[in-house]
């Protein structure tokens, strides 16, 4: 209960509304991942207070500042042990989420975590972010794209962007730097079709995070020769 109690409080002050079943839903998920962690790396974050503020209230900080609508079409790209995307859907359950990730036992805990929390309309992909940009399943085909990948925005976006539908947008979890990624990103957005909304500062209680969340709009296709292969992507990133 003490870790409840701390998401709860941590959820009042950001203005989450969390019911007593989502709120165990949230415990069953901390469980799970330091239960998996000791068979498989997805975190480095092993104790359950730090999970709880370091993880899942982070990752809520973006459940404020988005108008979540039933049946909007979600994809958390690199998701890894589900950040940020199952914590969003715990919160906004009308949502439909689709969980992307490059490594098989990644979305095999994933899919353990879904059945556990009873989770409906989630689809687990086991793709590297390149190929499932140019995949026409999941192509332009996004409402709204989340990402906490460490990656720097301009790579980022080259990753996220393609599957964002012209007049979707991409959210992205940045660490205090974030102005100066968004300006170094500026040439990349244009080429990806891609414009810089807004950039909203994050407080997440009881830690001293210094978090930034990063909007983005898609308002023009982006073109087909994006994203390119990873080593591309890595060795020259768009400007």
């Amino acid at each position: 209960m003490e870790y409840q109690a701390l998401l709860k409080d941590c959820c009042d002050q950001m203005g989450v509304a969390l019911s007593e079943a989502q709120l165990e839903q949230f415990m069953t998920y901390l469980s799970l991942l330091l239960e998996w962690n000791e068979k498989m790396n997805l975190t480095a974050i092993t104790e359950k207070r730090e999970v709880v503020l370091k993880h899942f209230a982070d990752c809520l900080s973006l459940v404020p500042l988005v108008e979540w609508k039933n049946g909007m079409q979600v994809i958390d790209v690199g998701t890894g042990a589900g950040f940020p995307g199952v914590p969003v859907k715990i919160a906004c359950p009308e949502i439909e989420l689709t969980l992307l990730d490059s490594l098989q036992k990644r979305i095999g805990f994933l899919q353990e975590v879904g059945t556990q929390l009873h989770l409906d309309g989630v689809n687990y992909v086991h793709s590297r972010a390149e190929d499932g940009g140019q995949n026409p399943d999941y192509r332009e085909k996004f409402d709204l794209c989340v990402s906490r990948a460490v990656a720097n925005l301009a790579v980022l976006s080259e990753y996220c962007l393609p599957f964002v539908r012209v007049g979707g947008r991409l959210a992205a979890l940045k660490g205090p730097d974030a102005e100066a990624e968004v300006a170094q990103a500026k040439g990349a957005l244009e080429k990806l079709g891609g414009r810089l909304v807004e950039i909203r500062d994050v407080a997440i209680p009881y830690t001293d995070l210094s978090h930034k969340l990063v909007f983005i709009e898609k308002v023009s296709p982006t073109p087909k020769k994006y994203p390119r292969n990873a080593g591309k992507i890595k060795k020259s990133p768009l400007s």
